[in-house]
């Protein structure tokens, strides 16, 4: 584990792509470079070592103070090991209600999204389980390169403390958003298909509400129209994938609506306020479920003679927010807390829990704990390299061309083909010098256009990879009266390809992305129901190479950045690289033309002419 045990760098953050290092390779390249980090570890652990007997039971449980330590340096289990912690961990909380009792005292946990070195910072912050208990909102997975770590740790412990650890159901514990972001392929590139499938198996197991000492009504997202009373959370079907809609969907998605508590005031979103009397709207920034309005959550209170509202599913700046207090009873009728501090490594927020004792209520906030750096998509460093190098041939190629094709058309051939045209007739010259022009124009235009087409194919893989895994900037967000579909294109563009939002460019995240409003607005698109169908073969993966985009063809100050042949072809050539509108024509021809000299057939180029 990386020596730091606060670092505001956050998750894949690395100090050579932020120019905080040179990188300097070490005099034997087979030692590590950086000594103090300890390495991965390589082999799974032993089964002996892994399983341990339950000395009140005598069953076999897995080694929790083994795994905790091997996940943290990284190692893996063998796949009969990763299943026999989700076969049994789902089969226990297959015997669990749809709304489990919680006794106090209690930790209330929020959104975790696969960042296990956070996660064990919050057993450090809430306690041993000697103490109190642990209650989890949901949202283990996705878009944290541990998610994996995550689900068995905590399933582990599970299978421990079953009274005194409590899972419930996020929106991300689903095929739909597992496929869509970076679970799925986090289980391939660790494991295997075999344990995803058992892992969203497990998913439908989870409970999906709690309620703590009978007073606080714990959930992921929020409230329904659907929901009147607790038994209706009872009487739902929990195993199965969730709808777009009912109320299953909207205890994962829903949300307070904006300005919660004074949504009757004017806003720029809103200017003559939400009405009295409304409780519900549609929830446009998920494309699905509700915003629940303050009147709605007290009315919910009333009924079910509760206190409050817990849930998570939102990021929080300070890691949780108080909501506006209910008329009677004086006490937050929500309380949104996230548990992921710095989230993606942009949101620069705090982490945070609820601690519940003696009637006591506790905000408990941390900062984010430094991790190993993962290439984007798991990618190994040859991979990683390929649009880079396969940039920089092209650019070669380019300055070849360049260069080649004026020499070309000023060099003469060899003495036979002087002497050739030295006595050819005045007669024939005409003829030959127009066919001679025709050919070498015809010739320029097709090394332009397989070159630009090289380039082209380059840099699409560089940029819209890059786009993908970014929280774009430019991002433009879709009004309230939005339609409530899915987005059609993530951040940057990248039209319906499954997002990998972990790694953030560099270069973009420096320049646009330095507070939480500016991360929370850049991520909007990713926090809404994607609307794909994961059946469908993907297409053909982008290769992300973050710290290595392609500079514009005009600098900032508005003069030719790159006043040469290849920001010609990059500016002409179109998202095909076919239809030039006659671009490639021209400057075939300008480039015949460009030497006025002796014309003579063309004769092929020799190695000896390129120097």
């Amino acid at each position: 584990m990386p020596p730091s045990a606060e670092d505001q760098t956050g998750y894949y953050s690395s100090p050579y792509a932020n120019g905080r290092v040179s990188p300097k390779l070490p005099g034997n390249t087979l030692e590590r470079h950086v000594k103090h980090v300890p390495p991965p570890i390589a082999r799974p652990p032993r089964d002996e070592d892994f399983y341990v007997r339950d000395p009140t039971t005598g069953v076999l449980r897995p080694n929790v103070e083994m795994l905790r330590n091997h996940f943290l340096q990284e190692g893996r289990l063998t796949e009969q090991q990763a299943l026999f912690i989700l076969e049994q961990t789902s089969e226990l909380m297959q015997r669990e209600p749809n709304m489990l009792d919680v006794p106090s005292p209690v930790t209330v946990c929020g959104d975790i999204h696969g960042q296990y070195y956070d996660l064990m910072k919050i057993f450090e912050v809430g306690g041993s389980f000697s103490e109190n208990n642990y209650l989890f909102l949901g949202d283990y997975v996705d878009r944290g390169y541990f998610s994996i770590e995550c689900l068995l740790y905590l399933y582990a412990l599970k299978l421990w403390y079953p009274s005194h650890l409590f899972l419930l159901r996020g929106n991300h514990e689903c095929r739909h958003l597992t496929e869509y972001f970076t679970f799925k392929r986090e289980c391939l590139h660790k494991y295997s298909a075999t344990i995803y499938d058992a892992c969203i198996r497990s998913f439908q197991t989870l409970p999906v509400a709690a309620l703590i000492d009978g007073k606080f009504f714990c959930v992921h997202g929020g409230i329904s129209p659907e929901l009147l009373t607790l038994q209706d959370v009872q009487n739902v079907n929990r195993f199965m994938e969730p709808a777009s809609h009912g109320l299953l969907c909207d205890l994962l998605w829903a949300d307070p609506i904006p300005n919660f508590g004074h949504e009757q005031d004017p806003t720029p979103e809103r200017p003559h306020g939400v009405e009295p009397g409304v409780l519900w709207e549609a929830n446009h920034a998920r494309g699905c479920s509700y915003f629940f309005t303050y009147e709605a959550a007290c009315k919910f209170l009333e009924r079910n003679d509760l206190l409050g509202i817990f849930r998570g599913h939102e990021a929080q700046d300070a890691g949780y927010t108080m909501h506006r207090k209910t008329p009677k009873k004086n006490f937050p009728s929500v309380i949104t807390i996230f548990s992921a501090p710095n989230y993606l490594d942009a949101y620069h927020n705090r982490g945070a829990v609820i601690k519940y004792k003696n009637k006591n209520i506790t905000i408990r906030q941390y900062n984010s704990t430094s991790h190993p750096y993962w290439l984007p998509n798991f990618m190994d460093a040859f991979t990683w390299s390929l649009p880079f190098v396969g940039s920089k041939i092209t650019e070669m190629l380019l300055a070849i061309l360049s260069i080649c094709s004026e020499e070309e058309l000023s060099s003469f051939g060899d003495e036979e083909d002087e002497e050739h045209w030295e006595g050819a007739e005045d007669t024939d010259r005409t003829l030959m010098e127009a066919t001679a022009e025709a050919q070498r124009k015809q010739q320029i235009k097709n090394k332009i256009l397989a070159v630009g087409r090289m380039q082209r194919v380059f840099q699409v893989l560089r940029e819209e990879a890059e786009n993908v895994a970014e929280l774009a900037p430019s991002l433009q967000v879709q009004p309230p009266t939005a339609p409530t579909d899915g987005p059609t294109s993530w951040p940057g563009g990248f039209h319906m390809a499954a997002p990998d939002a972990l790694g953030v460019q560099t270069m973009q995240l420096q320049r646009n992305i330095r507070s939480f409003d500016d991360a929370r607005r850049s991520d909007v698109a990713n926090e809404r129901l994607p609307q794909f169908d994961y059946n469908l073969e993907p297409p053909i993966p982008l290769v992300t190479a973050p710290s290595m985009r392609l500079m514009s063809p005009v600098g900032e100050d508005g003069e030719g950045g790159e006043a040469n042949l290849q920001a010609i072809i990059r500016q002409t050539l179109n998202e095909e690289g076919l239809d030039d509108r006659g671009v490639v024509e021209r400057l075939a021809d300008r480039i015949a033309r460009a030497k006025k000299s002796p014309v003579r057939p063309t004769a092929a180029l020799k190695r000896f002419e390129t120097a």
